[in-house]
């Protein structure tokens, strides 16, 4: 039997210069959320497939990586955090004050499209703010995920906002069935206007039609918000979503914020402001976000909340690579001195000084020139000598 020696779909080996650019982006993102006093939460990778069907999670359950264990149960790789991290909330954490700010630096599986390429494995760092409502609390959110992609080295992003309650209350007036609610959020979300049009075309009549028609046009700075208001003059939704910009403008976040009216999440999960954060480079949103009231309640405590997920290697791919530091120096030593020769590679710059494995120094010299090194360090009984290459 021949054994493949290539990773499964959707998976790869990262080496080298794209770890160090994974664990910077990690470190920079955690170390703010711990300022912020967000404190790390650890889920299991892997969970009941039941959770997410509790939920009402988003993720279709095609997406979903599958195993079986041992009593038949059906159990999923973690598709998502933001419901595991629910459920501890809502069962470990219960006695635990309100709101509570929880942060997690973990990776997601999915079943990605093979035609696409998509990834199975996701790195992700995010936070949640659980048992927080209000304009205080969106704000800060919103406020936090510009800060995270300022903090990882970005200059060229924006975060677009939406309203989910803005989408609802135009569908409510159109008296369609729920799967077809469904379908059109999917088109608005997907700015398939030329479908979109279509569907729309048999409810000409209704008020709500003329907004829904231009839902997936409004994008952009605060000017959608006027255009939007002319469509639906009475919407409390959008005058909330003016009520944030106005307060994350006078904190100096307005350049980074913009608008899409039709960033329409998934209908059940989300309750309120939904938010992307895109950079300039990026085929695709590399954080998303947004309030969901319900999730919570969902496993026996009602707690509302909000909080966004960072796509790792997607921000890792738009900043400059960092280069790996060169190997300077090979130490070869003698026996029973090894302690001094690593006091000499732990005095030097990480990567740019190693221990030589060889019983020789002729073998180590090699080893050295093979290895791009300028010199080796010789540590002898009668002292340390440095031979130039």
């Amino acid at each position: 039997m021949t054994y493949s020696a290539n990773t499964p779909e959707g998976t790869r080996d990262r080496l080298f210069a794209e770890c160090r650019d994974r664990r910077r982006v990690q470190n920079c993102l955690t170390a703010l959320f711990r300022r912020r006093s967000y404190a790390e939460i650890i889920t299991p990778e892997v969970e009941y497939y039941d959770l997410f069907i509790r939920s009402g999670n988003p993720m279709p359950q095609e997406a979903m990586l599958k195993i079986i264990d041992r009593s038949g149960k059906i159990m999923v790789m973690r598709p998502d955090c933001t419901t595991p991290i629910a459920r501890v909330a809502a069962t470990k954490l219960k006695s635990v004050p309100l709101p509570q700010r929880l942060y997690y630096n973990q990776t997601v599986f999915r079943s990605g499209d093979a035609h696409r390429a998509d990834s199975s494995e996701i790195a992700q760092c995010g936070v949640e703010l659980i048992g927080a409502s209000g304009k205080k609390a969106d704000v800060e959110m919103v406020a936090m995920a510009v800060d995270s992609l300022r903090e990882c080295g970005l200059e060229r992003f924006h975060i677009e906002l939406g309203h989910v309650g803005f989408f609802r209350s135009l569908a409510a007036g159109m008296d369609m069935e729920l799967h077809e609610t469904e379908h059109m959020r999917r088109l608005i979300e997907g700015k398939n206007f030329a479908a979109l049009n279509d569907m729309l075309e048999p409810y000409a009549g209704k008020p709500a039609c003329a907004a829904l028609r231009r839902l997936s046009h409004l994008f952009g700075t605060a000017e959608v918000l006027e255009e939007a208001q002319r469509l639906a003059a009475d919407s409390k939704d959008l005058a909330y979503l003016r009520t944030l910009y106005e307060e994350l403008r006078a904190a100096g976040y307005d350049e980074y914020i913009r608008f899409d009216l039709g960033l329409v999440h998934q209908i059940d999960y989300y309750t309120g402001v939904v938010f992307r954060g895109y950079v300039e480079g990026a085929g695709d949103a590399v954080l998303s976000g947004g309030r969901y009231d319900a999730l919570v309640a969902a496993f026996g405590r009602p707690a509302q909340a909000t909080g966004f997920a960072i796509d790792v290697d997607a921000v890792a791919a738009c900043l400059p690579a960092a280069a790996l530091p060169a190997l300077e120096l090979v130490v070869h030593y003698e026996d029973g001195l090894l302690a001094p020769a690593l006091a000499a590679v732990d005095g030097r710059a990480a990567g740019t000084c190693e221990l030589s494995p060889c019983r020789t120094l002729e073998s180590t010299l090699k080893l050295a020139r093979e290895k791009g090194a300028g010199a080796v360090l010789v540590v002898e009984k009668n002292g340390r000598r440095e031979v130039p290459l």
